[in-house]
This record gives structure tokens, C-alpha cells and sequence, in this order.
């Protein structure tokens, strides 16, 4: 049975110190040119010195056009390699792995950055009138996408990263050609399962191309996005078998878009029981997975304590535990990997708007979704604390980190605007 401590050796021959990964959330802290700064050398460096054995970046972007948020680093032929390198130096201080998160957002563009985003089809978003409705891509679209993706690859393997992961999940653009609710298209990348993987399928072959057989390629693909008529647990055992034929090297699996915040553990989503009870989230729809897929997995979402990590690795049901948001509180994992400590502190209940209907818990979606979406604004001011050197300071309260947020990101949002990107 394999250990939190253990090394694990990927197909492409790199070794990962430990179990644990850091999955990839998104920072907001580039600049208004789009590039890395010293705040994200700071935070990844504490993160690496903190034990954990791979480091995801938040998502880079491949096209300035199209950000997820204000604050994105963007590889778009608009320089920055120097800072990107003082970034993946940084982030590996400790020896452990650093991987770039490569992604588009598509349809989850949000207005401050572009009034009308790319998707596969004119499809949009219900969600507070936050995103613009998108242009249905042309062929020269998808190829110029594919081609970013391929490219920033290869910037990252330039600049110092020691990895890339490809973002297919969460609903964003090559998530978007996955589902058939958002991929309405009837051309070869668009009907079928078959045509709707197509678009990854050769994003990934592009990117092996670019950065060669020994540099290792993660991808993070949804479980399902509970949706019904959406992508299906059914369709994710496809494309896992498909994509672990493909040569990626680990497959970090999770679910949900920002309509369905099964990413967020929104106990509305129909999660399995048993992966309550063990904490992680998609636990057992990683079960599945395992029997179709020939490459290491990983599970992000839900886990707190190291029994439950530990009970995970013993299931066989993954080989590396991937977490987000704890990190953000307690940065430093080694006692948590020797055994002296037993399970991340936990700050959840605290962060909800009112009790009860008004809660996180609450039986309206919209409130629920408010909960979650303001709850997420609280940890980006912890990351903020992280990357100025500062110790987290988790006060229950969620107005002010959303008033904080919100001004910082318009202003982001404006300067851009004022430089033209």
C-alpha cells in the first residue's frame, strides 16, 4: 500500500516526491500587462517550501482576448518569460514539481474582460448576468486555440516549469466541446462523443509534439458535470480511456461547471454517500475511472483529514490526493505528512451569509450559489495574504473580502482595458 511520503514515478519518467498535489486555483495576482509577478513567486514558494510535492498554478491563459478573471497570466506573444521564470523558480525551491495550468475559458468569460467570449456554440450561461453570450467558434478558432494551447506548453517547458496540466474540466472551453448542452455544433467537432473529444484529443497531441516524450502532461477532467443532458459519468469513462491512450502522464479528476458547483461540494449535487463520508467528493466515480484508465489519478475535493487521505491511497482508487483550499489556510503540510498532525483546520461553517435557508445549505440554488461564490472570495484574500508574506488571518465575515474583491478586480478590469489588452 502506497503512503502519503511515497514517491510516485510518472509514464514519462519524472518522480513526484510525495502524494500530495496542490490542485491548480485561480490567483488574480498578474499585472495589467498580463504578466507573473514577485506576489506569485512569494505565494508558490511558500507553498513549495511548505512539503507539498506537486504544485499546480492557477489557470494561464492561452489568448488575451479571454481571461477567466482579471489578473490571469496571460502567454499570448506579449513577453513576460523573465517573470515567468522567477516564478517556476521559485514555486520549486523545495525541489518538488511545478506544473502550469493551461486553459481558455470559453463561455466563462466574464463581461469586465469581453462582452462576447468564444465557445463552441452560441450557447450562454444563466448565472447573474455575469458573462456576455458567446460567438459560436469558426474553424479558424478552434485552430488557432489548439495552436495557443501547444504553444504556451511550450513556454512553460522554456521558462522553468517542470510540467504542464491541461484544464478540461469546470466548464470552461474544452469542457465547453465535451458537454452536448454547451457543443451544439454538427460539424467534426460536434455531435458524437467521438467529435466532441476531438478538440482535446488534439490539444493533447500538440502539446506532447511541443514539449517532447520526458515532460510530463496532466489533465483535469470532470466526473461528470451534473447536468442532466450534460457531459455524463458515462462520457468521462470514455474520454478517460481514450485520453490515457493519448500520453498524458496523471489525470486529476473532479466535476461540475459554475452552474453545477459539485466542485464546491454543493450537497444538492447528487454525490455518492460514500464519498461524504470519506470526505472526498468524487471518490468513487475515480473507482470507475480506474478500471479504463492506465495513468495515475488523482481526486481533489473534500479532503480534511489524513485518515481520509491515507484511507483513499488504500482503496486503490487514486495515487496522488489533490488539495485546494486547505492549503490556502495552513500552507506548511509536513506535519500533516509525518503524522503529527491529524487533519487541516476547518473554517467552512463560518463562511455563509446567514443560518439555516440563508446558508450555504440553504434549499435555493441561488443562495446557495451566492454562499459558495462569496465563501471563494474569503480564500482569495487568504492567497493575497500568502503571496505578500503574511500569515493567513481567517476571520469568519464574507462582505468585506467580497467588497475587496470586487474593487480589485474592476480596477484590474479597467487598466487592461485602458492598455488596449
Amino acid at each position: 500500500m502506497a503512503l502519503l511520503t511515497d514517491p510516485l514515478t510518472l509514464p514519462c519518467g519524472v518522480t513526484l516526491p510525495n502524494r500530495l498535489l496542490k490542485s491548480a486555483m485561480t490567483e488574480g495576482l498578474a499585472d495589467e500587462q498580463d504578466h507573473a509577478t514577485g506576489r506569485l513567486a512569494r505565494l508558490y514558494e511558500r507553498w513549495s517550501e511548505g512539503g507539498t510535492g506537486t504544485l499546480i498554478t492557477g489557470n494561464v491563459m492561452i489568448d488575451r482576448r479571454f481571461l477567466e478573471r482579471p489578473g490571469n497570466v496571460v502567454i499570448d506573444h506579449n513577453g513576460g518569460e523573465a517573470q515567468l521564470s522567477h516564478w517556476a523558480m521559485a514555486g520549486q525551491r523545495a525541489g518538488n514539481q511545478l506544473w502550469m495550468q493551461i486553459n481558455h475559458p470559453g463561455r466563462q468569460c466574464q463581461k469586465v474582460v469581453s462582452s462576447q467570449p468564444l465557445a463552441p456554440s452560441d450557447v450562454g450561461i444563466k448565472l447573474v448576468g455575469l458573462f456576455g453570450r458567446p460567438r459560436a467558434m469558426t474553424e479558424d478558432d478552434i485552430q488557432r486555440a489548439i495552436s495557443g494551447f501547444a504553444r504556451v506548453a511550450g513556454v512553460a517547458k522554456a521558462t522553468g516549469f517542470s510540467g504542464i496540466q491541461i484544464h478540461a474540466a469546470h466548464g470552461y472551453l474544452i469542457s465547453q466541446f465535451l458537454s452536448p448542452l454547451a457543443n451544439r455544433r454538427d460539424d467534426d467537432w460536434g455531435g458524437s462523443l467521438e467529435n466532441r473529444a476531438r478538440f482535446l484529443l488534439t490539444v493533447i497531441r500538440r502539446c506532447r509534439e511541443t514539449v517532447g516524450p520526458d515532460f510530463p502532461i496532466a489533465l483535469k477532467l470532470n466526473s461528470a458535470d451534473f447536468s442532466q443532458g450534460g457531459f455524463s459519468h458515462e462520457d468521462s469513462l470514455q474520454v478517460a480511456s481514450w485520453v490515457s491512450d493519448a500520453g498524458i502522464d496523471l489525470l486529476e479528476i473532479s466535476g461540475g461547471t459554475y452552474e453545477k458547483l459539485a466542485l464546491m461540494g454543493d450537497r444538492d449535487e447528487k454525490l455518492a454517500k460514500a464519498s461524504r463520508a470519506r470526505e472526498a467528493y468524487f471518490l468513487d466515480y475515480a473507482a470507475g475511472i480506474r478500471e479504463v484508465c492506465k495513468v495515475p489519478l488523482a481526486v481533489t475535493g473534500g479532503f480534511r483529514s489524513r485518515s481520509a487521505m491515507q484511507d483513499a491511497l488504500d482503496s486503490g482508487a487514486l495515487d496522488v490526493v489533490g488539495l485546494a483550499r486547505p492549503l490556502c489556510l495552513q500552507p506548511d503540510v509536513r506535519d500533516l505528512l509525518s503524522g503529527e498532525q491529524d487533519a487541516f483546520p476547518s473554517w467552512e461553517k463560518e463562511l455563509r451569509i446567514g443560518p439555516g435557508w440563508l446558508g450555504p445549505r440553504s434549499p435555493n440554488r441561488s443562495l446557495r450559489t451566492l454562499n459558495f461564490g462569496l465563501a471563494t472570495q474569503w480564500y482569495y484574500q487568504q492567497i493575497i495574504a500568502l503571496s505578500e508574506g503574511k500569515t493567513p488571518r481567517p476571520k469568519p465575515g464574507l462582505i468585506t473580502p467580497f467588497v475587496r474583491h470586487t474593487v480589485t478586480e474592476r480596477r484590474l478590469a479597467k487598466k487592461r482595458v485602458a492598455r488596449g489588452s
